[in-house]
């Protein structure tokens, strides 16, 4: 078996030392100084000491691929210390491709042109601690197999850090990047340290992989903070951090228990994997939750008042978050598999819930609120509409269907955006059945109630369900507002009432009250006396109607009304209007007053 020769090295695209090589490998990757044909690392010593000796503060330098031993290094940074600072100062510095073998000291040095470490390896601790990039900063690519140390570093520009492999820790505790701060791909194998950095321009986190602890206590995000695609491995916590736009943890995996906090206006949890436990404390936030995996339980809360700073009692300033509501509101929960969902003190009043699965079994506990119906006048009939709580998805329908769909709008229906789903009423009635199964279980049964309103409302407009039950429905619904509305159930009782006093008043008392008459005859002497006692049938009243109305006409229909309500007969002589009368009235006025008591139960029912 012949075995084929490894293929050479490629040669760099830079003039390159070429110490060492052979027809295997390029050799000395590094680039040549100026006016010498090898790089510093293989520079004769007296040409090494000239070139040094040529540099001042903020030189520009190109040393690609060169590899350094610290002390090569601390002989470079030092020909570049400025006498007044006593800091080495680099104007624009190319270090692509190079390599640091031993510890890596760049602490405190000023770097005021570009810097480029793309590709670079670093065998042992890298130590960037206090450095200043004034401008973009290039790290991709990069190998850190130490531990790798930014700490109270400065960004100005773009720092790209995008691909970098960090074995050991990274630290980058208190740096701050006033550009855009590029991690997207990075593999964090170490623990990953960003306590109270500062990101002013947009942070990247993108299909960043987080192996061992990450931290991000007290840092601060005025731009997006895009962590979309990530995993965290052993994360147990997140934050507290604030976010003065969105937080985008799309596609996130959470492999372990976690604690999320944080305060932005806007959080993004679209297909986001929580394979355990899970607690976000959130504030300022639109969440929005489309298409989240929960494995096991997760539990979103609003906090109430602002995160503490770690170790004291003074609270995380929120300046990017001024003047905006303190409160959660849930986006959506489309596609989500609801049954290990947990929501406290969150407003609904705009999530969309259609496409979930499993919402009878979500818990919606503490001060959640939802959207409500408008309220005023109806412009057709002298009633006004009450307020009830309903879903979002109700409001687009209403817009949707209403006859004229800009005075719907008008009077408070919501519109419905151009992603959302166009709903059947079936479709809605089985949202607020479901809900209402929740709310019921979490002994929420006065809300429960405003949401089986909802369900009855939904049925009642379904055009495929059967005329009959339709009719029923909207029976039913005039005349209790399903069971719930006791104003209305009362106002149909008095009016029964008041028309059944009228009737008897006008037709139903007879003219007098009938007397027995007895009658008898005795055929011969000493035969025993047959005497039969009648009643004459009721005379129905006669004349003006003015005449009829008396107040003893008027006591005594009253009293029959009084004994149909609670379903007694009166024993008062009716003529045969009033008989009639009488048994509508004791079928009638007792349903309506059932149906408002259930209404009163329906708000009270604990």
């Amino acid at each position: 078996m012949t075995v084929s020769p490894a293929p050479p090295q490629t040669a760099p695209d830079w003039p390159h030392c070429g110490h060492g090589a052979n027809p295997a490998t390029a050799g000395c990757r590094g680039v040549r100084v100026d006016g010498y044909t090898a790089c510093l690392a293989h520079l004769a010593e007296a040409d090494r000491a000239a070139y040094l000796t040529s540099l001042s503060p903020g030189a520009d330098l190109d040393h690609r691929g060169t590899p350094f031993t610290p002390e090569l290094l601390d002989r470079l940074l030092d020909a570049l210390r400025a006498p007044s600072t006593r800091r080495p100062q680099l104007g624009t510095a190319r270090f692509d491709g190079a390599i640091f073998t031993g510890i890596a000291w760049f602490d405190r040095v000023a770097f005021t042109g570009d810097a480029w470490f793309d590709g670079v390896t670093f065998t042992d601790v890298a130590r960037f601690g206090g450095v200043t990039f004034t401008s973009d900063a290039g790290f991709s690519g990069a190998t850190f197999t130490g531990d790798a140390w930014f700490g109270e570093a400065s960004f100005t520009g773009v720092a790209r850090f995008g691909g970098v492999a960090f074995t050991g820790d990274s630290w980058f505790s208190g740096v701050t990047f006033t550009g855009d701060a590029r991690f997207d791909g990075v593999t964090f194998t170490g623990d990953a340290w960003f306590d109270k950095a500062s990101f002013t321009g947009i942070a990247g986190f993108v299909n960043a992989s987080f192996t061992s602890a990450v931290g991000f206590c007290e840092t601060s995000f005025t731009g997006d903070a895009r962590f979309g695609g990530a995993r965290f491995e052993m994360a147990s916590y997140l934050g507290p951090l604030v976010c003065g736009e969105r937080v985008v943890l799309d596609g996130v995996l959470f492999q372990q228990p976690v604690t999320v906090e944080m305060a932005a206006h806007r959080v993004s949890c679209a297909r986001t994997r929580w394979a355990s436990t899970a607690t976000l404390h959130l504030r300022y936030a639109e969440l929005d939750l489309r298409d989240a995996v929960f494995e096991y339980p997760v539990v979103v809360s609003a906090r109430p008042y602002p995160f503490l700073r770690a170790g004291s009692d003074d609270p995380l300033p929120e300046t990017e978050l001024s003047g905006r509501e303190p409160g959660v509101r849930l986006a959506s929960v489309g596609g989500v598999d609801a049954a290990h969902l947990a929501l406290h003190d969150v407003d609904l009043s705009g999530c969309r819930f259609a496409g979930a699965v499993h919402l009878d079994q979500l818990r919606v506990d503490g001060w959640c609120t939802f959207a409500t119906t408008p309220t005023g006048w109806n412009r057709y009939f002298p009633w006004q509409w009450s307020r009830r709580n309903t879903l979002t998805e109700e409001h687009h329908w209403r817009v949707r269907t209403a006859r004229y769909p800009e005075t719907a709008v008008t009077r408070g229906w919501t519109p419905a955006p151009q992603d959302a789903p166009e709903l059947k009423p079936a479709a809605v009635a089985a949202l607020y059945r479901q809900l209402r199964k929740s709310l019921e279980d979490g002994k929420n049964e006065p809300d429960a109630a405003d949401f089986y309103y909802g369900e009855c409302e939904m049925r009642r407009h379904d055009t495929t369900r059967p005329r009959g039950e339709r009719v029923l429905l909207t029976a039913y619904w005039a005349l209790s507002g399903y069971g719930l509305r006791a104003t209305r159930a009362l106002a149909w009782l008095v009016a029964a009432m008041a028309t059944t006093i009228a009737v008897m008043v006008l037709w139903g008392l007879p003219a007098d009250d009938p007397k027995p008459q007895t009658t008898g005859q005795q055929v011969q002497a000493g035969q025993n006396l047959v005497l039969t006692t009648d009643t004459p049938d009721p005379r129905n009243p006669t004349g003006p109607w003015t005449e009829r109305i008396t107040t003893e006409r008027f006591e005594k229909a009253l009293r029959v009304v009084i004994n149909s309500v609670v379903f007694r007969s009166s024993g008062q002589d009716l003529t045969t209007a009033g008989t009639y009368t009488e048994m509508t009235s004791r079928l009638a006025e007792p349903v309506l007053l059932g149906l408002a008591v259930l209404a009163v139960r329906s708000r009270v029912k604990r």
